[in-house]
């Protein structure tokens, strides 16, 4: 005899559930009542004869059988989202999403971007940007450029570019009242800084040219993203850190100069990030050929 499935809705109450380990916080995700979750947990636990979850002093646990029973719940829903997802690609065949840096788009991906769509005039490319990973069970996201060291379980991660420190200046700034002859010429120079993940990009290079990684500190100028920190470095405000995939290019046209020739190579670098599933798909792998041969390219 074949078993009734239980409800669907009860099931995603005890999933959003589970994860948060509060009825509250799934409540809040799936756009219910905490009483209706309540509701729908009981409903389940009567209609599977199991008791799923044990309150305690305010906190929320599984029982032993609901921990047991989780993982299958977890992969079932990840099957119809996957299946889903297959479905409605086949409608978006010629659309590839993908994924960014907000600066790495502004200073390296969109200058190059027209050559991909004029070889793929039927691939129609939308670019993201986000600070975030890309969850790509969960985000309609075909591909992402990550920095990193290229090990992401499940991806299919390829070799795009390496990144180099260095500082940069507007060429009005290197032979201006205060020439930047050495590196201990920066102190008398406002330093341009870029929080979060470029924070610490400063105290690097000042050790590695012998001069106190403190220099850092002196009174300057930040800005939450690299390719602003950029501009106020080619509007002669100050020197930045520049690291190659953000520079070359206005290095290249004459918009920045290097002033010194102490570099300092990054232990990381960029990537093109794809679900091994989709990886082979006749949009991505034009695109990833072309991403390849773009950041080999000294163009």
């Amino acid at each position: 005899m074949t078993a009734r499935l239980p409800s669907l809705n009860g099931l995603r109450a005890f999933e959003a559930a589970a994860r948060h380990l509060s009825f509250t916080q799934a409540a809040a995700e799936l756009n219910v009542t905490q009483t209706a979750i309540s509701h729908q947990i009981k409903r389940l636990e009567q209609e599977l004869g199991v008791r799923l979850f044990v309150r305690q002093n305010r906190a929320l646990t599984l029982t032993p059988k609901a921990a047991e029973y989780l993982p299958g719940v977890r992969a079932a829903f990840n099957d119809l989202k996957l299946a889903t997802d297959r479905l409605l690609r086949r409608e978006d065949d010629h659309v590839l999403t993908v994924s960014t840096l907000a600066s790495l788009a502004a200073k390296w991906l969109l200058p190059r971007l027209s050559t991909f769509q004029e070889a793929h005039p039927g691939v129609d490319v939308r670019i993201t940007t986000s600070t975030s990973l890309v969850d790509f069970q969960r985000d309609n996201v075909d591909a992402a450029i990550r920095y990193g060291r290229g090990q992401w379980q499940g991806l299919r991660a390829d070799w795009l570019m390496a990144d180099e420190l260095f500082p940069v200046c507007s060429p009005s700034l290197l032979n201006g009242e205060k020439p930047l002859k050495c590196p201990e010429d920066l102190r008398g120079h406002v330093l341009l800084h870029t929080s979060n993940a470029n924070s610490d990009d400063w105290r690097l290079w000042l050790t590695a040219a012998g001069l106190p990684a403190d220099l850092s500190k002196q009174p300057g100028i930040t800005f939450d993203l690299i390719f602003m920190t950029i501009q106020a470095a080619i509007d002669g405000i100050g020197v930045a850190m520049g690291r190659t995939s953000y520079v070359q290019d206005d290095i290249a046209k004459g918009r920045l100069v290097v002033p010194f020739k102490i570099t300092l190579p990054a232990d990381a670098g960029f990537y093109l990030v794809s679900p091994q599933a989709r990886a082979d798909s006749p949009k991505l792998a034009a695109f990833r050929q072309w991403m390849v041969a773009s950041a080999q390219s000294k163009a």
